[in-house]
């Protein structure tokens, strides 16, 4: 097997330098561009970062993979512009600034004035342009900086409107309806990463509920993290491989995994009968709270 051969011994960052020096000399990227023909072109708007945040190690794995795919695009013979963008708009946006100015809420928000508090917002979104440029240019991610798009500007929010229309009169927007998580701090709907952003491990106290049987007097014991949810409750889970056991505690009967069965009702109980979970499937049980109307088969295991 052939050895790669070593081009230089010169420390990587030294290398890097010189390599980015060498590209930003000759202006790759123009060349790039201006050696494809006009009429083929693969369109490339770079979904922008915030630059009021820094750059990190997972904007280097996806820009990479967008890299990639520009420069095999370039190597097919289509005319890559790589048009860069930042994102100025939204929530990393107003709690950087909040966090400066010491706001807790949106009431904070309005004492101190909208108006003034979207102005500091405006006047951070660069923050760490630099920091921005810096890597983007030692990684060797070829970008048109100097022609970015920017979302305040009112020429962009103005192109989303006017799109926006266009897909109206078109016939391609309608009304419905959408479960989203909510902030009642921020008092605004949170996106999917913005409510992992804030995911943390925490002890937090859970209850154990009685579901009463429709055919006798019996009761399941049902555990559950999330007792909000219970009031829309139309189904138990149980595991078809696991042993339950039901027990007499105190006169009454109740169903329950037989391995906690002693974490959950101690030592003064007895053990009548003992069943595999998927010989209760099917079993129906009473509407924990009973004012709503179920519109297809509901409670049961």
């Amino acid at each position: 097997m052939k050895k790669f051969m070593q081009l230089s011994k010169a420390p990587v960052p030294q290398r890097e330098e010189a390599i980015a020096s060498h590209w930003d000399s000759i202006d790759l990227l123009a060349k790039s561009v201006t050696s494809r023909p006009d009429d083929k072109p693969f369109v490339f708007y770079e979904g922008p970062p915030t630059a009021n945040g820094r750059p990190g190690i997972h904007h280097v794995i996806s820009r990479t993979l967008k890299d990639s795919v520009c420069r095999f695009k370039t190597m097919e013979g289509y005319q890559v512009k790589r048009k860069a963008g930042w994102d100025t708009h939204g929530l990393p946006v107003e709690i950087e600034v909040e966090k400066q100015l010491k706001l807790s809420s949106k009431q904070d928000i309005e004492r101190y004035g909208i108006a003034k508090f979207n102005e500091k917002c405006r006047a951070s979104v660069f923050t760490y342009e630099k920091a921005w440029r810096d890597m983007t240019r030692k990684m060797g991610y070829l970008l048109d900086l100097e022609n970015p798009y920017i979302t305040l500007d009112n020429d962009y929010v103005e192109s989303v409107w006017w799109l926006l229309d266009q897909f109206f009169k078109q016939g391609y927007m309608y009304e419905g309806h959408k479960i989203l998580p909510y902030c009642p701090r921020c008092g605004t709907g949170l996106a999917s990463h913005e409510v992992a952003q804030g995911y943390q491990q925490i002890k937090s106290n859970t209850v154990v509920v009685t579901f009463q049987r429709k055919d006798t007097e019996e009761y399941f014991l049902v555990w559950t993290t999330t007792p909000w949810t219970l009031a829309a409750n139309v189904a138990l889970a149980v595991h078809p491989e696991v042993v339950y056991v039901k027990v007499e505690k105190e006169g009454k009967l109740y169903w329950l995994a037989k391995e906690l069965a002693k974490a959950v009702l101690g030592e003064d109980f007895r053990v009548v009968e003992e069943v595999l979970g998927k010989e209760l499937e099917g079993i129906e049980y009473h509407q924990l709270m009973p004012f709503l109307t179920a519109d297809k088969k509901a409670f049961y295991v």
